[in-house]
């Protein structure tokens, strides 16, 4: 399996306190825990922004990390990745990455919500513990220190709700959600802000390493559309006098 992950990398560049806590940036850390796959890594600031033609057929899963570029990303690779996943290709959104071109043109919707960073507490709730992604989670996890993401998330409803979140404000989000889309899977998943060191914990790399394992692509072929030709005859023969 090979897993490509993409970040922006330019809060790490031009903030001190970011590059504090993740200094080779987001995507190396999140490579770095990546369990039982080939990973490779990509950021905006490189030509195509690391999402090549080739570089994307050989993807199997695909994590995003985004947040103050979203306008920078070409609405020509927005397409390319687009048109992977739904060839097949796994698809994971990662925090603010719900604002990327790429998962608004997945969701068809605005994907807006409440925010406030203030550095408070989030229990992170599993509601669905048979998932896949839920394996080996207890109840709840906690993190001391994130960004509050509050309801009403504007994405639609659902296939699969995993997590639901508790802010020490007093909000609720929907922070684990699966869709399909062709032959893709895709799985939002919220924490992850860049200036608390949500990536090192434990809990939170074994969500990402499980939603990889179930994003993976499956073996079956894309369907064919368009003109078709039968199959069976469709010759009736000749029309009879009588």
């Amino acid at each position: 399996m090979k897993v490509t992950v993409w970040n922006e990398f330019r809060h790490e560049k031009e903030s001190e306190e970011v590059r504090s806590i993740y200094p080779e940036g987001i995507h190396q850390q999140i490579a770095s825990f990546i369990e039982g796959a080939e990973v490779t890594t990509a950021t905006l600031d490189e030509p195509e922004h690391g999402l090549t033609e080739d570089v994307l057929n050989q993807t199997d899963v695909l994590i995003w990390w985004g947040h103050k570029a979203h306008d920078d990303v070409q609405d020509a690779i927005v397409d390319r990745v687009h048109k992977r996943v739904l060839e097949g290709m796994g698809l994971i959104v990662l925090h603010s990455g719900h604002f990327s071109k790429v998962f608004k043109k997945l969701m068809g919707t605005g994907c807006d919500l409440k925010w406030r960073e203030a550095g408070e507490k989030e229990r992170i709730w599993t509601v669905m513990p048979n998932h896949p992604i839920a394996e080996g989670l207890g109840e709840y996890f906690e993190l001391e220190e994130e960004e509050m993401y509050g309801e009403h998330f504007d994405i639609p409803a659902p296939e699969e709700l995993l997590f639901v979140s508790w802010f020490q404000g007093g909000e609720v989000f929907r922070s684990g959600a699966t869709f399909r889309r062709g032959n893709g899977k895709i799985f939002y998943f919220r924490p992850g802000h860049e200036t608390y060191p949500t990536y090192y914990n434990e809990n939170v790399q074994r969500v990402i390493n499980n939603a990889v394992k179930w994003a993976r692509p499956t073996t079956n072929a894309y369907p064919t559309y368009g003109n078709y030709q039968p199959l069976e005859d469709l010759d009736k023969g000749e029309k009879s006098d009588v």
